[in-house]
């Protein structure tokens, strides 16, 4: 019998999770599925972590895990991981804006010898902002070779047991799950999928966060930007050159017209704005670098709920492997 791995990142979902769980339970039932339910408490203001309690106790299948702070939804997805091995898995919202009756679709495209299968939203129930940003993201994804053209991004999606493989040897503070996946295989998909709209609250994304997002994706697995940044510096080096010749030789020919100060203000204006930019950018680039060196933890689990048959003893192989890696004096 197949055994289906979910994984539901959780922040502020008391509630909608009750719902999409019950989901889960019927469309593995209508399957003959075996499944597994992970869900991860992401630091929640309400009572979210006693409703997965409550899960946990009520269904022998379902293991909670409470972060002992907020760590964002890419590092939550993280924690779920080392009980997600050998198995095909999905990941989905806690909102109910997915449609988990279709999830059938997913788990029969990676059978078919995908390794990362996401649902498609032509339509989404989200603001217009939230749209705009996220069909920007994929554009700059696609620039950077993070993401193949063609294939929409979305937070449902499937992963084949050799993408769960290949992210358990994924150490990163800085997550991000879909690019990563995306530098091991090319085989990706996505399928056509209605989106709901959402079942109660709202949107924990702010601007901060979708920029955040943004700026791991675009500078994760890519030096195009700082190539773009390089070849920007040239072009405004090469307009430069050209002005000052200009410069000089209206000078010359015209030895009575007096150059004005606005323009030459506006031009180190412009240059020493994409200076700036530019530096910041490597800045970035390096910050990175010394986070990463440093070892800081992506996350924190403070405690853990009705641990699945087995489960523990595939989450302890999994800490002591990622244990046995880290370099020798580190503590």
């Amino acid at each position: 019998m197949q055994e289906i791995c979910f994984a539901i990142p959780c922040y502020n979902a008391a509630q909608t999770l009750a719902g999409v769980a019950a989901e889960i339970r019927a469309i593995c039932a209508r399957q003959g599925w075996r499944y597994r339910l992970i869900l991860v408490n992401d630091g929640s203001c309400d009572a979210t972590w006693p409703l997965i309690c409550e899960l946990a106790a009520a269904d022998p299948c379902v293991h909670g895990i409470d972060l002992a702070r907020n760590v964002g939804q890419a590092r939550a997805r993280m924690a779920a991981l080392p009980w997600l091995r050998g198995h095909i898995a999905v990941f989905l919202d806690d909102d109910g804006q997915h449609p988990v009756e279709a999830v059938d679709q997913l788990v029969a495209k990676v059978e078919e010898g995908y390794d990362l299968v996401f649902a498609d939203f032509s339509q989404k129930q989200h603001s217009g902002f939230r749209r705009l940003a996220s069909r920007l993201n994929g554009r700059l994804l696609e620039l950077t070779g993070a993401k193949p053209p063609g294939v929409r991004l979305s937070s449902f999606f499937a992963l084949s047991p050799l993408a769960v493989e290949q992210l358990q040897h994924y150490d990163s503070p800085f997550p991000s799950f879909t690019s990563y996946i995306m530098q091991c295989t090319d085989r990706v998909a996505d399928v056509p999928l209605p989106h709901r709209p959402r079942a109660a609250g709202r949107s924990g994304y702010t601007f901060g966060k979708l920029f955040s997002q943004w700026l791991t994706g675009f500078t994760n697995f890519s030096v195009v930007p700082l190539r773009l940044a390089s070849a920007l510096g040239a072009l405004i080096a090469a307009a430069g050159f050209l002005y000052g010749l200009v410069l000089v030789i209206r000078k010359l020919c015209l030895p009575h017209i007096v150059a004005g100060y606005t323009s030459i203000m506006a031009v180190l204006l412009l240059v020493g704005g994409l200076l700036m930019l530019m530096l910041g950018l490597v800045g970035e680039y390096l910050g990175r670098l010394y986070m990463t060196a440093s070892r800081q933890p992506v996350y924190v689990v403070r405690r853990e709920a009705g641990a699945p048959q087995g489960a523990a003893e595939e989450n302890a192989a999994v800490q002591n492997g990622r244990q046995s890696e880290a370099p020798e004096g580190d503590v």
